[in-house]
C-alpha cells in the first residue's frame, strides 16, 4: 500500500514540474525580446490616415519587427509616415528616405521627418525607413503594414458571403417547412386511415341496419341521426375544474357535499343561461360550456368572463357560509379562450358538441391556471381588457401554436363598477354592453328586412332604415344625449319602419309588436322597451315630439328634405304612394303637395337645422321651379 502511494505521489509531481519549466520558458522568452527590443533602432512614431485615425507600431516579440494593423481598407493607400521625434534627438537625424516593398528605388532624401505612403496593394508591406545624421551615418528600420483588403474582405468577398449567408438562412427556413410538412403529412394520414376505420365500420352498421330494417324506416332513421357541422369564426370557450372534491368527500358527509355540488351546477346553469351561454357537458368536477354559440354574437367574450367572475363569486359566499359551520368545501378553477370552433348537432338529439384548437387551449388555460382565479388568454384579453382589470402572468407554450400569454382577471374597472370596487358591474357598464349588443340586433333585424320587405316599397325600404339609424346618432351626438338615450335612439330607428313587413297602414303600430317580441332577447329592460315603443309612434305624421329624443327621430326621419338628392328621393317616395294608392299618380300635383309641407315643416333640434335648413330651402325652390316648368 505504501508503494502505491509513493507511485501516485511521484504521478502528481509531474504536473507541477512542468507547470515551473514552462513558466521559466516564458520568461526567458520575454527576458530576451526585451534585450532584442531595447537593442532595436525605433524610428516611426506612428502613421496617420486620411481621416486622422492614429496607428502606433506593436513590437512583436516572435519576429523581432515592430508590426502597424491598419484595420480599415480605405486608409491604405493614403497614409501619413511621421519619425519619432526621441529618435531624431538622440541620433541628431537630419535626412529621411522610406523604401515600400515591390518598388525599384529608394524615395529621394528629405530634411522633413514626415512622408506620405501610397500604392499599397497587399496584405503585408513591408517598410524600410532609413535616416542619416549631418556626419554621414545612417540608422535604418523596417515596419510591417497589415492591411486587410485582401481577397477575404474585399467587395466581391463580402457580396459571396451575403449570398452564403442568405443561402443559409433559406436552407433552415426550407428544412423547418420540410420538417412541419412531414409533421402534417403523417397526421393527415392518420387521420385518413382513422376515419378509413370509421367509415368501414358505419358501412357494416348500415349494412346490418338494412337487413333488418324495411327501406323506408331506415331512410327515416338516416335522416334522423344525420349530423351538420359549422364552423363558428368567434366563440368563448370555459372550462372549470372543482378541486379537492374528492378528497373532502372522504372526510365529510359525501350526501350533504353531492347535494351541494348538485346545487352549484345548477346555479352554473342559471348564470351561463342568464348570459346567452350555451353548456356543453359535465364530466365529473368539471365544468364546460361557450359562448357565441349556436347563436353568433360579438359580446361572448365579455359573457363568458362575466359568468366567470359571478361563479367565482358564488363560490365564495359558499365558502362563507361553510367557514361559519366549520365545514370543508372544494376550490374552483378556470380558463377561458376566444376563438374558432367546429359544432356538431343531431336531430334525435339535444346536444351540442364543439372540437377544435380553441377547446384544446381553453382546457390548457385551466390546467395553468390557479385557484379562485379565471385564467384567460390573450386573444380574449384583447377582447375584454377595456372592461375589465387583467394581470399579465406570462406565456404558455403551446403545440403548434407557439407561445400563449396568459391574463388573470381580477376584477371590473373602476369607472364601470359598483362604488369603483370592481366587484360588480354598475349601469355604465351594461350600457357599453347593451352597446355592442346592438350590433348583432342591428344585423337581425336588418335580415328581416332584406327578406320580407314588399319589392314596391321603393323610399321605405333598407336603405331609409340605414339613413335614419345613422342620421338619430349624428344629430344624437350633437345634441349630447347619453350613451343610452343613444341606445334607444338607435333601437327605435331600427325599428321604426319594420311593420312594413306585415302591413303598410298603420305599419308604426306592428312596428312596436315586433320590436316588443325580439328587444327581450337582446336583455332589454321593460322601462327600455316602452320608451322605444313611444319613439317609434312619434315618427308617425304629423310628428308631434313631447321631448329631446322625439325629436331627434322626428328630424332624422325627415332628414331628406334637407339633402342633395332630395328630388330623387322624393321621386321614390311618390312612386311608392301612387302603387299603393295613397295619392293619385299626378307628378305635378305631388309636387305641389311636397311645396305646401315643406313650407310649414321645421326642424326640431338645433343640430338639424343647423345641417338641413340651408339645403331645404334650396330643394323647395327647386320644386317650385318645377311645378312652374310643368305648368
Amino acid at each position: 500500500m505504501n508503494f502505491i502511494e509513493k507511485i501516485v505521489s511521484k504521478i502528481l509531481e509531474i504536473p507541477k514540474k512542468a507547470i515551473f519549466f514552462l513558466g521559466l520558458f516564458f520568461i526567458c522568452i520575454h527576458v530576451n525580446a526585451t534585450k532584442n527590443q531595447s537593442e532595436s533602432v525605433f524610428l516611426v512614431s506612428k502613421i496617420v490616415g486620411v481621416d486622422s485615425t492614429i496607428y502606433k507600431p506593436i513590437y512583436d516579440s516572435i519576429k523581432q519587427i515592430r508590426i502597424i494593423n491598419l484595420n480599415k481598407q480605405k486608409f491604405s493607400n493614403q497614409l501619413i509616415l511621421y519619425i519619432d521625434s526621441l529618435a531624431i534627438q538622440k541620433y541628431k537625424l537630419s535626412n529621411y528616405r522610406i523604401l515600400i516593398e515591390g518598388e525599384k528605388a529608394l524615395s529621394i532624401w528629405s530634411e522633413y521627418p514626415v512622408k506620405e505612403i501610397f500604392h499599397l496593394n497587399k496584405k503585408y508591406n513591408s517598410i524600410l525607413v532609413e535616416a542619416a545624421t549631418d556626419n554621414g551615418n545612417e540608422v535604418s528600420e523596417k515596419i510591417i503594414l497589415i492591411t486587410h483588403f485582401g481577397v477575404f474582405n474585399s467587395l466581391v468577398a463580402w457580396f459571396l458571403y451575403s449570398i452564403l449567408l442568405i443561402a443559409l438562412v433559406v436552407s433552415i427556413y426550407f428544412w423547418a417547412d420540410l420538417r412541419i410538412a412531414r409533421d402534417k403529412y403523417l397526421l393527415e394520414t392518420e387521420i385518413v386511415n382513422r376515419t378509413r376505420e370509421l367509415s368501414d365500420q358505419k358501412s357494416k352498421y348500415e349494412e346490418l341496419l338494412t337487413n333488418y330494417l324495411p327501406k323506408e324506416d331506415f331512410e327515416k332513421l338516416q335522416e334522423s341521426t344525420k349530423e351538420k357541422t359549422q364552423r363558428f369564426k368567434m366563440v368563448t370557450v370555459l372550462f372549470s375544474n372543482i378541486l379537492g372534491f374528492t378528497e373532502i368527500a372522504e372526510q365529510e358527509n359525501a350526501d350533504r357535499l353531492v347535494d351541494d355540488l348538485d346545487r352549484f351546477f345548477f346555479e352554473f346553469d342559471e348564470v351561463v343561461q342568464r348570459f346567452h351561454i350555451e353548456k356543453i357537458k359535465t364530466i365529473g368536477d368539471s365544468y364546460i360550456c361557450a359562448g357565441g354559440i349556436p347563436q353568433k354574437n360579438r359580446t361572448n367574450p365579455i359573457e363568458v368572463v362575466l359568468a366567470a367572475f359571478e361563479m367565482q363569486q358564488y363560490l365564495n359566499f359558499i365558502k362563507e357560509q361553510y367557514s361559519v359551520k366549520n365545514h370543508k368545501t372544494w376550490d374552483l378553477r378556470m380558463g377561458i379562450h376566444t376563438g374558432p370552433v367546429f359544432s356538431n348537432t343531431s336531430a334525435n338529439k339535444k346536444r351540442l358538441e364543439i372540437w377544435g384548437d380553441t377547446v384544446n387551449i381553453a382546457s390548457r388555460m385551466e390546467a395553468s391556471g390557479e385557484i379562485g382565479k379565471v385564467n384567460i388568454t390573450g386573444m380574449t384579453y384583447e377582447l375584454v381588457k377595456d372592461y375589465f382589470l387583467c394581470k399579465y402572468r406570462g406565456k404558455m407554450p403551446v403545440k403548434y401554436k407557439g407561445e400563449i400569454d396568459m391574463y388573470f382577471i381580477e376584477g371590473f374597472r373602476p369607472a364601470l363598477s359598483i362604488d369603483g370596487f370592481g366587484l360588480k358591474p354598475n349601469k355604465a357598464f351594461n350600457i357599453r354592453l347593451a352597446l355592442i349588443r346592438f350590433d348583432d340586433l342591428e344585423e337581425h333585424v336588418m335580415n328581416i328586412l332584406e327578406e320580407k320587405l314588399p319589392r314596391n316599397l321603393y323610399y321605405h325600404n333598407l336603405k331609409h332604415t340605414i339613413d335614419v339609424t345613422v342620421q338619430v346618432e349624428l344629430i344624437g351626438r350633437g345634441e349630447n344625449i347619453t350613451d343610452e338615450e343613444l341606445l334607444l335612439l338607435k333601437t327605435a330607428a331600427l325599428f321604426h319602419d319594420t311593420g312594413f313587413t306585415e302591413v303598410y297602414k298603420d305599419h308604426e303600430e306592428k312596428g312596436v309588436e315586433i320590436a316588443a317580441g325580439i328587444l327581450p332577447h337582446f336583455d332589454y329592460t321593460e322601462e327600455q322597451i316602452q320608451k322605444i315603443n313611444e319613439l317609434i309612434m312619434v315618427t308617425k305624421l304629423p310628428p308631434r315630439p313631447k321631448n329631446l329624443l322625439e325629436q331627434i327621430i322626428c328630424d332624422a326621419d325627415l332628414d331628406y328634405l334637407g339633402r342633395v338628392d332630395f328630388i330623387p328621393v322624393s321621386g321614390n317616395l311618390f312612386r311608392e304612394l301612387s302603387e299603393h294608392q295613397i295619392i293619385e299618380n299626378n307628378i305635378n300635383r305631388w309636387n305641389q303637395i311636397q311645396i305646401t309641407f315643406i313650407e310649414k315643416h321645421q326642424y326640431f333640434t338645433e343640430t338639424a337645422k343647423r345641417l338641413r335648413d340651408v339645403n331645404k330651402n334650396i330643394q323647395l325652390e327647386a320644386i317650385r321651379k318645377l311645378v312652374e316648368e310643368n305648368n
